[in-house]
């Protein structure tokens, strides 16, 4: 059995395309055995809604939808349940108190604790400490209760160890479908002016972190930065800077942005789990030129696939020598890495030897 929130048809999110993959890597591997139990996701609004969320009640869960889930478990004989998340904390222990024999690998997209404190820190409000408490409580159970732990990289299972004691069992990468074969030849223009493109949503890594770079590093380099995601549209007026900033927001068809761009850049200064947009640069062959952060659970290619950049002036300098970086407008040997490690194969095959 799958756990997950709703699938989206054409996901946009970076958790939502790897919820996505995660589901079409488990159907390759189980096939027409694999039953998928989604759920709606729902937030966290009002004083009824908030206790509800302090039992584990968030993104979807329910006494309801947990006794529909346990009702399918026992009529269909599930052995093994693949919970897409750690804040489903609540669902692994009753399952576990109520089938001991059931064994539970729990994917965690992030350290939800660490995640939400820096959203805390970010918007100091009520509501924000509610969630992170929420998530702490919930993500504490799936870590107690869940038989095996799935990390995507070595830094979030060290911070599981050290907030709740316990780290992962297992390493499972950001893996990101391939959109290349889907590309129409033709789609790259080649004679089109030279941009370095931004990827990714409003949420406050994003935000943050492209706010600092149009404020300390879009003014001092000649190339111009296109910013391409859902909810930017928003921040036209905010963020674009004439001749250096050009705010696309979110759409239709990213793959040609990819495909166009001259080279990534991932100005990311706090979060948590892998980011999606350095996967989908080596998928597209793209160089990519970021903070750590971005680079964290990549730090053996980071060399090989573009810079790392601690500071505006590390930015300013590598943007500036991109022709020594930029070997091509399409690196075979990005994409080669993409598809050994950060493909839907790659991630079936781990997969399959970790639920083995």
């Amino acid at each position: 059995m799958l756990v997950t929130n709703k699938l989206e048809e054409s996901p946009s999110g970076g958790r939502e395309l790897l919820c996505r993959l995660n589901h079409d890597a488990l159907k390759e591997i189980y096939g027409d055995r694999l039953i998928v139990f989604e759920l709606s996701k729902s937030s966290i609004r009002g004083l009824a809604s908030l206790i509800d969320a302090f039992i584990g009640y968030i993104d979807g869960l329910s006494a309801e939808t947990i006794a529909d889930a346990l009702s399918q478990i026992h009529d269909r004989n599930v052995e093994k349940i693949f919970v897409d998340g750690s804040n489903f904390g609540e669902f692994v222990r009753v399952v576990k108190a109520k089938f001991s024999n059931v064994r539970i690998y729990t994917f965690f997209h992030n350290v939800e604790a660490r995640f939400f404190l820096g959203a805390l820190k970010q918007f100091k409000t009520l509501r924000a400490v509610g969630v992170l408490a929420a998530n702490y409580l919930a993500e504490r159970k799936s870590v107690i209760f869940s038989d095996k732990i799935i990390c995507m990289n070595e830094r979030d299972s060290r911070l599981l160890e050290r907030v709740y004691g316990r780290p992962a069992t297992d390493l499972s990468p950001m893996s990101v479908q391939d959109k290349m074969t889907s590309i129409k030849s033709g789609s790259a223009k080649s004679n089109a002016e030279k941009f370095v493109l931004f990827v990714g949503g409003t949420f406050y890594a994003n935000q943050s972190g492209i706010e600092w770079f149009v404020k300390n590093v879009a003014p001092r380099i000649s190339i111009k930065t296109c910013i391409v995601g859902r909810g930017f549209e928003k921040l036209k007026d905010e963020l674009e800077l004439k001749g250096k900033v050009e705010v696309v927001g979110e759409v239709e068809y990213l793959e040609e942005w990819y495909l166009n761009s001259y080279f990534v850049i991932a100005p990311i200064f706090d979060g948590s789990g892998m980011k999606t947009k350095v996967a989908e640069a080596l998928m597209f062959g793209k160089k990519i030129i970021g903070t750590p952060e971005a680079f964290a659970g990549y730090e053996d290619i980071a060399d090989r696939a573009g810079r790392v950049c601690s500071s505006a002036d590390d930015f300013v300098s590598a943007i500036d020598s991109a022709c020594d970086i930029v070997e091509s407008p399409f690196d075979k040997g990005l994409r080669e890495i993409y598809e050994a490690r950060y493909s839907l194969d790659a991630a079936r095959d781990r997969l399959k030897l970790i639920m083995s």
